[in-house]
């Protein structure tokens, strides 16, 4: 089992590595142009996409814990028709965003507060990556189909290559050809294509016996839909909870001054890094959970929980003891600001109960996807994202870092436990009995 699961983890953890260089290496790029003006477009931009694209998760999420369920069951038409299924509900969200783009366009930048002139090289950024929408989405949705196939080393090599093909496609158009910023989105959204591209060959040269089961009437009716919808809008209203608390956890630090606010984003880093590894070992859990919930294998489905932990509680001391030992030096590599980093440390054993505290949280998001019981996961998260705000305003008096801190410690161990309890009527051979009804 523990074999399974790092097969499955680790090409997920090289994947999620990779994600933040797409928008590193645009940085990097303008960053050597003269003007810093550049630099707030690309931070500007890429906040923005980031925000439109998270939306979109359960597209990858949903299609994942439905696809694995399918491959337990042995049931290559439902295989066939999740992907049908997530891809097209892509492609027509992205059509909407290129119909809606002048909207969102001013809507962001009415809400983002930034200079007349990084406004103006962050809306060219803007216009031309939009129309990378249908890419990203689709995507989403062949990421999704992938791991839930039990395959994720496909998902790695196209991130890896979506990386090369940035750096070289945005290299050549600023430095050889003297665009700007606009270099740097065309470089962009030539990767994006290219990765959906790949990503349609791999499964057209791969899933050969796939082929012919395609239908997309079929696929697409209502009935065949209304549980891709379910699943999905538990896991979209998910995802809104968590970017509320998000974005409240980083207003609240900004309107505390510029060296909280800098303080709580270094000391995020070391959450994000902890994140990308859980999230490996998540994306094995939707696989996993999926492929024995569809082949009703109550018994191989609680070895995997149980190693899934193993692995959780493993990792956790490991961070633990790395961030208690190294990660004041580790904020010295991200600044040499003495002021942050003398403050930073005030609220560093925050960051050591992160771990242990957030761990449960990412493995159960990843196991209730793939059982497709994504209501549960939603109710602990609407639990743990009230008590944030409600510890927050409760206790905090004023505008106080440690209660913001405490607050998001409480909301991340509260996911965990409350998923915890509600796991045992997912864990019943009654239930998994109901998915194949």
């Amino acid at each position: 089992m523990n074999r399974r699961i790092l097969h499955l983890a680790i090409p997920s953890i090289v994947s999620n590595i990779t994600v933040p260089l797409l928008g590193l290496v645009d940085v990097t790029i303008v960053g050597h142009l003269g003007a810093t003006a550049y630099i707030g477009a690309i931070a500007v931009g890429g906040l923005l996409f980031n925000i439109l694209y998270w939306n979109f998760g359960f597209l990858r999420m949903g299609t994942s814990g439905l696809t694995s369920q399918a491959y337990g069951r042995k049931d290559k038409d439902a295989e066939i028709r999740v992907l049908v299924q997530a891809v097209s509900v892509g492609l027509f969200s992205a059509l909407a965003m290129l119909i809606l783009q002048y909207p969102i366009e001013r809507l962001a930048f009415r809400l983002l507060d930034t200079s007349a002139e990084v406004e103006q090289y962050a809306v060219t950024y803007f216009r031309i990556c939009i129309w990378g929408a249908p890419a990203v989405l689709a995507q989403y949705g062949f990421t999704g189909w992938f791991i839930g196939m039990q395959n994720s080393r496909y998902p790695m090599y196209i991130a890896i290559v979506m990386n090369v093909i940035n750096i070289v496609c945005s290299s050549c158009f600023v430095f050889l050809f003297g665009m700007k910023v606009e270099g740097v989105a065309l470089g962009t959204v030539v990767a994006q294509y290219s990765g959906v591209i790949m990503a349609w060959g791999l499964w057209f040269y791969n899933y050969k016996e796939l082929r012919g089961r395609i239908t997309f009437r079929g696929s697409l009716q209502l009935i065949a839909m209304r549980r891709f919808f379910a699943v999905n809008r538990d896991i979209f209203l998910r995802t809104l909870c968590l970017i509320g608390v998000t974005t409240f956890f980083t207003s609240t630090g900004a309107r505390q001054g510029d060296v909280i606010l800098a303080v709580n984003t270094l000391l995020m880093q070391l959450f994000t890094l902890f994140s990308y590894i859980m999230d490996g070992f998540a994306y094995a859990g939707e696989a996993l959970s999926g492929r024995y919930v569809g082949a009703c294998n109550l018994v191989q489905l609680k070895r995997a929980v149980k190693a899934l932990f193993g692995w959780g509680v493993g990792l956790s001391l490991v961070f633990t003891l790395l961030y208690g030992i190294g990660g004041e030096s580790f904020l010295g590599l991200l600044t040499n600001d003495t002021v942050v980093i003398e403050t930073a440390g005030h609220y560093f054993y925050w960051v050591l109960a992160i771990p242990l505290a957030g761990f449960a949280a990412f493995l159960w998001d990843g196991i209730l996807i793939g059982a497709t019981a994504t209501r549960f996961m939603l109710w602990a998260m609407l639990v743990a994202s009230g008590s944030f705000f409600v510890i927050y305003y409760c206790f905090s008096g004023a505008t106080n870092n440690h209660m913001l801190w405490l607050a998001f410690l409480v909301y991340l161990a509260l996911r965990g436990v409350m998923q915890t309890l509600w796991s045992r009527k997912v864990f019943t051979l009654k239930y998994l009995q109901s998915l194949r009804s």
